[in-house]
């Protein structure tokens, strides 16, 4: 397991933990504790710390995201699991930016594979999915997408010398 996806496992578990506790507390405190339970000597250069942090400060805006992509569901009637994992997703869909989208969206997958239902991972890849295409509808430049606009930039500055 890499550093990272065992980062948001623990993570994901505790945002489900601050969830169950009516969302007391400070997010990344309780990761802090279950980081040096579960997975004792981790270092991931902060990782851990910075979805905490962006998940409790974008967490308004990340069930309003959920509610508008999955309005048969309303979030109270999601599973905990579910619920949580769409969150985490969606934060690092849209507010993290540290990993390509497809990437964010294949690490909830996964997630939801381990720790929820049989039809889990379609659900979170359906809303996920549907995010991913406004964003892209919305122009918003996903990372991967990064990479080809620095060659293509590189390229240009190269010919024109």
């Amino acid at each position: 397991m890499s550093t990272r996806h065992l980062s948001r496992t623990v993570v994901m578990q505790t945002l489900f933990q601050w969830d169950f506790l009516n969302q007391q507390g400070d997010l990344w405190e309780l990761s802090a504790i279950n980081l040096g339970e579960l997975a004792p000597g981790l270092v991931d250069d902060g990782f851990a710390k910075r979805l905490a942090e962006g998940l409790q400060k974008h967490h308004v805006e990340i069930d309003q995201i959920i509610k508008r992509l999955a309005p048969e569901w309303p979030l109270d009637q999601i599973t905990g699991i579910d619920r949580n994992i769409l969150r985490l997703g969606v934060y690092e869909l849209k507010f993290g930016k540290e990993i390509p989208p497809k990437v964010a969206i294949n690490e909830s997958i996964e997630l939801a594979k381990t720790f929820g239902s049989d039809t889990s991972g379609k659900f979170i890849n359906g809303v996920l999915g549907s995010l991913y295409k406004e964003m892209e509808t919305a122009g918003e430049v996903p990372i991967e997408d990064f990479k080809q606009v620095f060659a293509e930039t590189t390229e240009k500055d190269d010919n024109s010398v």
